[in-house]
């Protein structure tokens, strides 16, 4: 049921993906055309910030291809990180590709000689048609979000900042970026119009640059946190470490270790103090039987280690301590 469940919400990212894809390829060419016919910086920002999109929905494509394979020999905890992989790489194409050449078009229009302005018309014809597309695909990428946070009991803002799955943050940020986008552009080139100044549209092109850049960062500084390993969703951790407490195997929780090895894989390292009375043989069934429930009770848990330490020892207890602090718990006595 688990893997029937992945493969649904892994299909839906595909297609929100898919979606986003065919929206901005062809929006890359509509404001491409439009502003080599107008000479508009903010147009050609727009055009470049398409293709950046669209080079990113390739790389996301790339990524949920490629994290989807078993683990083998080489990768036995799987390919799962590849997924945040190719979505950082993503976040760098948005940044070399968008805003860089945005903010050069913005400060070339202002310090440049002054342009005419030409088919204007072409411009706000494009723009509508690409406000048009680029909701589509924002609608898309909203409707699978709030289908995941609502599933987690969590609200769309929520889910967002918890998410492990780079693909449908990626395309609803580029999307909001998107249609911010055009209406900068669509003001840069009507105050144009309406004043005869390019600077305005130099500045939309600019504040266009701005804009990329700030999605840039946040999607790189969420990737950059997952592929170094970060914790999972902590409703998970007190999950777990509640579970393992309330065990009567086990006296004390000494020390709980996640890490996200993919969207929706997790793994787990638990340090026990199992009750003094149990026998080898009775340990190593009771490992057995407490991995399997687990794995049962949590479909997100991909690997499970647990080792059986004492809480009293003096090393395992100051590290513990020095990673949480005392309000966690760990290393104390079930009640």
């Amino acid at each position: 049921m688990a893997e029937a469940e992945a493969g649904r919400e892994g299909g839906e990212s595909t297609l929100t993906v898919l979606v986003a894809l065919g929206a901005n390829a062809a929006i890359g060419v509509l404001k491409l055309i439009a502003g080599l016919l107008t000479g508009s910086a903010a147009m050609l920002a727009e055009a470049a910030h398409s293709a950046a999109d669209t080079a990113t929905e390739g790389l996301l494509l790339t990524a949920l291809r490629r994290s989807s394979r078993a683990a083998d020999r080489r990768h036995p905890f799987g390919y799962g990180k590849e997924r945040f992989f190719w979505a950082l790489i993503a976040a760098v194409s948005i940044f070399v590709s968008g805003a860089v050449f945005a903010i050069y078009e913005g400060i070339r229009t202002i310090v440049g000689e002054e342009a005419e302005q030409t088919a204007v018309l072409v411009a706000y014809v494009v723009l509508a048609i690409s406000f048009v597309l680029e909701g589509i695909s924002w609608t898309q990428a909203v409707r699978q979000l709030r289908r995941e946070a609502a599933a987690d009991e969590l609200s769309p803002m929520e889910w967002l900042r918890r998410t492990d799955d780079p693909t449908v943050k990626t395309v609803f940020f580029e999307d909001s970026a998107a249609l911010i986008g055009l209406l900068l552009a669509f003001a840069g080139v009507g105050l144009h119009q309406l004043t005869g100044s390019a600077l305005y549209d130099g500045l939309a092109s600019l504040l266009i640059g701005v804009l990329l850049t700030g999605v840039a960062y946040v999607l790189g500084r969420t990737n950059k946190g997952l592929l170094i390993g970060r914790q999972a969703d902590p409703r998970l951790v007190r999950a777990l470490r509640d579970d393992l407490g309330a065990r009567p195997e086990v006296d004390a929780v000494v020390d709980l270790l996640t890490m996200m090895l993919g969207t929706d894989q997790v793994l787990l390292c638990a340090r026990l103090d199992f009750d003094d009375a149990l026998g080898a043989a009775d340990l190593e069934r009771t490992c057995v039987a407490i991995d399997a429930d687990l794995r049962e009770r949590f479909p997100d848990l991909a690997e499970i280690f647990l080792e059986p330490v004492p809480r009293s020892d003096p090393t395992m207890r100051e590290r513990v301590l020095s990673r949480y602090g005392e309000s966690t718990g760990l290393g104390r006595p079930t009640p």
